[in-house]
């Protein structure tokens, strides 16, 4: 089994916290995505999309999409439970990583893919407009997620879970995204330097 890596991109460092909160060392293959590695023929191969991360199990089974890497994961190793537990504790822990991927990181990736010059090459074609009109809608799910962390410990609760680990490699993007953390979030940013500081967060 061996995971192709793509460094410091949010969704291959997902996988890689994610291993890192169950305790599981998985052989890793550096992918270098600033050369464009990971459209390579070996990474095609695997991956049609082209993206990483990229589980091989030993059967030559490819498994893509780094949530479903961390559910296949979850499902071998249900300690610490990371998904959430029971009926309620699994819906809401899916609720919240769904409305961060598809309301904070996924405006933030195309701020910063349509918008950053190194990204001519891979946003084909890059639209600047929309990297722009895409700021503001991230700037204003952030007062979304301050207003739950008002309410809980973490995201989804009072549970860490895959969400906040959604979160923090989102927020962590809004440096190179150019999108700035308004000061008066007080909950999101308590939050962000308590995940910040576990040991998985350096994975």
């Amino acid at each position: 089994m061996k995971l192709y890596d793509g460094g410091r991109a949010p969704n291959p460092r997902r996988a890689r916290i994610f291993l890192a909160e169950k305790g599981l060392n998985i052989s890793l293959v550096p992918v270098d995505m600033a050369a464009l590695g990971h459209r390579s023929q070996e990474i095609q191969s695997l991956n049609p999309l082209q993206r990483l991360p990229v589980l091989e199990l030993d059967d030559g089974t490819a498994i893509t999409e780094s949530v479903a890497i961390c559910r296949y994961f979850e499902e071998l190793h249900p300690e610490p439970p990371l998904f959430g537990e029971g009926a309620l504790g699994k819906t809401l822990v899916e609720m919240w990583n769904r409305r961060v991927e598809l309301h904070f990181l996924g405006p933030v990736a195309a701020a910063f893919r349509h918008t950053h010059p190194a990204m001519v090459e891979w946003e084909v074609p890059q639209i600047p407009e929309w990297g722009e009109a895409n700021r503001p809608k991230a700037a204003a799910f952030m007062n979304v997620l301050d207003d739950q962390l008002a309410k809980s410990t973490f995201i989804a609760g009072n549970q860490f879970s895959i969400a906040d680990i959604t979160l923090l490699v989102s927020v962590d993007f809004l440096k190179p995204a150019k999108i700035a953390m308004p000061e008066e979030l007080t909950h999101l940013r308590r939050w962000h330097e308590a995940v910040s500081n576990r040991p998985s967060a350096k994975a």
